[in-house]
């Protein structure tokens, strides 16, 4: 046993590397890469020396400690939060390699590796990453056991590791389900970085040559009751109104909380559990047109936003309906922005509206010829129509008319407002795979989507989709089955090998159980197992209280597991038994001399009293000498015991 003031021994400090490095390469691809690339050449550079671990000299250690905490604050503005903090214990960890005096100096590093997996465990919960945590909790431990014995084999250790992770997997579990929890969800720490993929506020079609399809999903959605038909499967995100002849953007001036649109009186009410990835923005989708969902707010153009950026994946539950009429018209103001055209930009649009504009008899028809005039006007449905110039609209419509959903919206809606109509662009995701094993649909990136919304006095905000008047086929199939170029090769046999498509439903599936089980168990999802349990009303005794029962039922399976093993052996039960027996056969007139060892000591007894060697004194002196003596292992608890009763048996 090595104590921790002890010098460290090389085994140790390599298992300390390893283990310390384990926690490094969890981070490699988040935190910065010079943060990591320290971190990994201050462990190489031990891992060499592990056999001379001499100290750096302080001043040197404590101007590294000094720059490297400086570069820290510079990147990150701050010491805080969960990137920067664990960048900044990456990098003291490492630091610490630079002197290894004693076993308690690995035994920080080791505590530092478990924090580095603690940050990476709340940072990302994936199910792809779960083996890793576990493979690097395996590894610390199994460092802890090769600390405290260095003379231990890797196999022992690993094994020692493992089974002391399996007892505590019980109460783990336990406190995982009844451990009181706050409200929300535990995950939801703060985080640093870039947006992660996904829509856009706002569009510009024009100065995109081609469109990358990405096959990442953006939420799954399931569907209590009725599912919609495919045509009507279009998922409400941000809304676009300002225009200045290129790009669309949001306006926030019209994203105030509103009443929700009045659905027709034989709509069908779609109920939705949605559950949306990570994207660093407020938007949240939903089944076109929601009305009602907790926990959002509804703006007066229908778009639901959350209360906080969406860090974490994110449950809603949403109420839709697919036919709705706009009780309220727009505002003076909202008119003058769903009608606002730049005036030097897209003439030739603007005629084209106003000529179509005279042959129709109200806004509706005039929609409807639009409609027409994409369905017959030669357009092509592609996703690398190329870019377009400063007009457009003019450019798309009379020159290139090549595009993608983008193109199509912009048009449509400026064409609109030129003749007169409000119009704005909602943009979104259009259809969805269904998952069977999940019984979910998924909805991905490259389902992105872009129509248009037209105020029609006698219906309302009327949604029209140019795109589906070009391609048909795209309200029923996605932008992947239409135009499966826009796939990667190893995307693309994902998608036309069935028995590699199954696979990928199979892992979304577990993917999905393992985000609303396991990520996204919180306090009501607590309180929802315990009244299936029958705790109807469940308070924080209760839920002490289970986790007291988890406690108890875990140590006595413990204590009943351990039972099973052999009891390890006292120190002083063997030789305590040995000068009993000594005392007994001296009482008998043979005493042992100082100098006489056990075996030695049988032979006199068995030559000056044949008779009491005989009755079992000079067997049992060769038993001690096998059990004192004999190869490891081969003491036990259980043989000592038999011994101590044999002495205490003798006459």
């Amino acid at each position: 046993m090595i104590t921790p003031g002890s010098p460290p021994q090389r085994r140790a400090v390599l298992w300390t590397c390893a283990a310390f490095a384990g926690g490094v390469l969890l981070h490699a691809d988040r935190l910065p890469p010079w943060a990591v690339a320290v971190a990994l050449a201050l462990l190489t550079w031990r891992a060499l020396t592990a056999g001379h671990t001499r100290a750096v000299p302080l001043p040197v250690r404590a101007l590294l400690a000094a720059l490297l905490a400086a570069v820290v604050l510079l990147r990150f503005r701050t010491w805080n939060g969960l990137t920067a903090g664990s960048t900044l214990l990456m990098l003291m960890a490492a630091l610490k390699l630079t002197e290894l005096r004693s076993a308690r100096d690995l035994l920080v590093i080791v505590a530092a590796a478990t924090f580095l997996l603690l940050s990476a465990c709340l940072d990302r919960q994936d199910l792809p990453r779960v083996p890793l945590y576990a493979l690097q909790a395996w590894l610390c431990c199994a460092t802890l056991a090769v600390i405290s014995a260095s003379a231990m084999r890797a196999r022992t250790a690993l094994a020692l590791a493992a089974r002391s992770l399996l007892y505590a997997l019980p109460l783990a579990l336990a406190l995982f389900l009844f451990f009181p929890r706050l409200q929300g969800a535990f995950w939801a720490i703060p985080r640093g970085g870039a947006a992660l993929t996904g829509l856009s506020d706002s569009m510009t079609p024009g100065g995109i040559g081609e469109l990358i399809a990405q096959y990442d999903i953006a939420f799954r959605v399931s569907f209590p009751a009725a599912v919609p038909p495919p045509q009507e499967r279009y998922w409400r995100g941000p809304v676009l109104h300002l225009f200045d002849g290129r790009t669309w953007r949001v306006a926030p001036t019209v994203a105030a909380v509103a009443a929700p649109a009045a659905p027709d009186r034989e709509a069908t009410p779609y109920p939705q559990h949605i559950v949306e990835e990570p994207s660093e923005r407020r938007w949240a989708f939903a089944l076109d047109t929601p009305v009602r969902s907790a926990g959002t707010q509804l703006t007066t153009d229908s778009q639901l936003l959350a209360t906080a950026p969406l860090t974490a994946a994110t449950a809603f539950d949403v109420l839709s309906y697919t036919r709705v009429r706009s009780a309220r018209p727009p505002s003076p103001l909202e008119r003058r922005i769903d009608m606002s055209l730049p005036a030097d930009a897209n003439p030739r649009s603007r005629a084209l509206a106003l000529a179509l504009r005279q042959h129709a008899a109200d806004d509706s028809a005039f929609a409807l010829a639009l409609l027409e005039y994409f369905r017959r006007g030669g357009f092509q449905y592609t996703l690398t129509p190329g870019t377009l110039g400063m007009d457009s609209v003019d450019d798309f419509l009379f020159r290139s008319r090549e595009g993608f959903c983008g193109h199509y919206a912009s048009a449509f809606a400026a064409l609109l407002r030129a003749a007169g109509v409000p119009a704005r662009v909602v943009t979104g995701y259009l259809g969805g795979e269904w998952n069977p094993v999940g019984r979910f649909f998924v909805v991905r990136q490259s389902d992105a989507h872009a129509w248009v919304e037209a105020w029609l006095p006698a219906r309302g905000w009327t949604r029209f989709d140019p795109t589906a008047a070009v391609e048909p086929e795209r309200l029923r199939r996605g932008v992947l089955d239409l135009l499966p170029q826009g796939l990667s090769v190893s995307e693309r046999l994902w998608r036309r090998s069935p028995w590699l498509l199954h696979l990928l439903q199979r892992w979304e599936a577990a993917n999905a159980w393992w985000t609303d089980r396991v990520v996204r168990y919180d306090y009501a999802s607590q309180l929802d197992l315990l009244a299936r349990l029958g705790v109807r009303s469940p308070d924080v005794a209760w839920l002490g209280w289970a986790v007291a029962a988890g406690l108890a039922l875990w140590l006595g399976a413990l204590a009943w597991w351990l039972g099973r093993e052999p009891r390890p052996l006292r120190a002083s039960a063997l030789p305590r038994a040995y000068r009993r027996l000594c005392r007994k056969l001296a009482a008998r007139g043979v005493a042992r001399q100082d100098t006489e060892g056990p075996l030695a000591y049988a032979a006199r007894l068995a030559a000056q009293q044949p008779v009491l060697a005989a009755g079992g004194g000079a067997q049992l002196l060769q038993r001690y000498a096998q059990l004192r003596y004999g190869p490891p292992g081969t003491r036990h608890a259980q043989e000592v015991g038999d011994f101590a009763r044999a002495v205490a048996r003798l006459p």
